[in-house]
């Protein structure tokens, strides 16, 4: 497969234009089925997380894909293509594989190291598998994916390294506010990363727990959960009374504008006792609570923009030898992988070929049975044998050879030149692969004039196999 990895993440794009293109409702389940569509894709794949939004495509033709796929993302999100470009990145082959492994081991993440994002490649290949748009290709791509980011945090140190982003979110506000332990906590929403920041509250020792969503159901399943550490639900009605009866709120809903206004903030800070703020913990994307309660009396607001600013100035403190220990695992696993692929994408035609000189055998054998009537069946039989043995013998050792040479880079030409040389038939070749033969995609040199459906602005792409130097940025890993 040719993939291809377009997307933003917080790494090049500022809190502020994540929000505005942060997919909502039915928004990802479109996206998806629109870029399956597009005429270079084959399968398609979303990852869309509170910080990045990541297509990954197997694709026919480069600049056709990151153009079509570039105008799509913006349709979906609302954010023009020309503002887009500026913060889209593209990985592809070799080096799209390194990214999402990378993704998948926590080393691109807000907080390095954290774990959260293997259940969100995991809810990414869901969709896709769902709703159809990953073949055979993103399938294994993904499952590999997830083996490698078990195999990092089993093998090594990272989750020292990292936390999850409700810990670090929670961190930052006990710096600001006081321990967490003994405060009325307030968690808004029900969805897994809200279940995850209840179940963490009610280990760091809340006095209270309480869960509000729009759907009450969900509310009461989580709070059951929770009920021995005291959790209990109130409807989301009653959110002002549980806002201002609470030390520290974590709100995490998929709303797609804002939950807790200023006016409602600030009547329940008027209303509550104590010295202390209240503090708000923001995790949503699009934010749940407005900007302006960063500026109120008797609150104090950290949300991902927050995160961020305080994940850069940790980034590298902790764990470096654990982080490096994880990328030389990601390197071995990304040559593994792509030795596999590229091994196993030669063995169609080498089935074709085998295939083809049993044909060529057989209708000698029958041509000679009509020129030689007289043998008997033994003669008939010995000579079978032995014609199928010497074509077994002949094709034994480059058969074998091929497949060691196609796990090589580059080895996709071994292929095309086994198809060229024995004139094989493109039609059986894919009935033994079981889809279409598709040469790799090709990024074009410099100065090779683009597609004309491209946005404004594009420059060609690199030479083929690297990214380094698109007008989308290419990014490490």
């Amino acid at each position: 497969m040719s993939l291809l990895v377009l997307g933003l993440s917080h790494r090049t794009a500022p809190v502020g234009l994540l929000e505005r293109a942060a997919l909502t409702g039915d928004a990802p389940r479109r996206l998806l089925h629109a870029a399956a569509a597009a005429a270079p894709v084959g399968e398609a794949a979303l990852v869309s997380t509170c910080n990045r939004i990541e297509l990954y495509t197997d694709v026919d033709k480069f600049h056709a894909g990151v153009d079509e796929l570039s105008v799509l993302l913006a349709e979906h999100t609302g954010v023009s293509i020309e503002e887009l470009t500026a913060h889209l990145y593209v990985h592809y082959e070799d080096r799209a594989v390194h990214h999402l492994f990378s993704v998948a081991c926590g080393l691109d993440s807000m907080v390095v190291g954290e774990g959260q994002i293997l259940g969100q490649l995991r809810d990414g290949l869901s969709l896709a598998q769902e709703q159809s748009t990953a073949g055979r290709g993103l399938n294994e791509l993904f499952q590999q994916a997830l083996r490698v980011g078990k195999r990092a945090h089993t093998e090594t140190g990272i989750d020292r390294a990292g936390q999850s982003l409700v810990t670090f979110g929670l961190e930052r506000v006990a710096e600001a506010t006081g321990p967490i332990a003994g405060k009325r906590a307030l968690v808004v929403g029900a969805g897994s990363m809200s279940s995850l920041a209840a179940t963490t509250l009610a280990r760091a020792g809340v006095s209270e727990l309480v869960i509000v969503n729009r759907t009450e159901d969900r509310a009461v399943r989580l709070a059951a959960a929770l009920a021995d550490h005291g959790a209990w639900a109130v409807p989301f009605a009653d959110l002002g009374s549980a806002l201002a009866g609470a030390d520290l709120v974590v709100s995490c809903t998929g709303a797609a504008g804002t939950v807790l206004s200023a006016a409602d903030i600030t009547a329940a800070a008027a209303r509550r006792s104590g010295s202390t703020p209240l503090a708000l913990l923001d995790l949503a994307m699009p934010r749940d609570v407005d900007t302006e309660a960063h500026g109120l009396d008797g609150v104090h607001v950290v949300d991902l923009e927050t995160l961020a600013e305080a994940a850069a100035q940790t980034d590298g403190a902790a764990g470096a030898l654990d982080v490096e220990a994880v990328r030389r695992i990601v390197a071995q696993e990304v040559d593994s992988f792509g030795s596999a692929q590229r091994a196993a994408a030669i063995t169609p035609t080498v089935v074709a070929l085998r295939t083809k000189a049993s044909e060529v055998v057989r209708a000698e054998l029958e041509r000679l049975d009509g020129r030689l009537p007289e043998l008997d069946a033994r003669s008939r039989s010995e000579l079978a044998q032995t014609v199928n043995r010497v074509v077994d013998k002949l094709l034994h050792s480059p058969t074998v050879r091929v497949k060691q040479l196609a796990g090589e880079p580059g080895g996709a030409s071994y292929a095309e030149a086994l198809r060229e040389l024995f004139d094989l038939d493109p039609a059986a070749v894919q009935a033994v692969a079981g889809a279409p033969v598709r040469v790799p995609a090709q990024a074009p040199t410099p100065g090779v004039a683009r597609d004309d459906r491209a946005p404004p602005g594009l420059r060609a792409p690199p030479a083929p196999r690297t990214d380094a130097q698109h007008p989308y940025r290419a990014r490490p890993g």
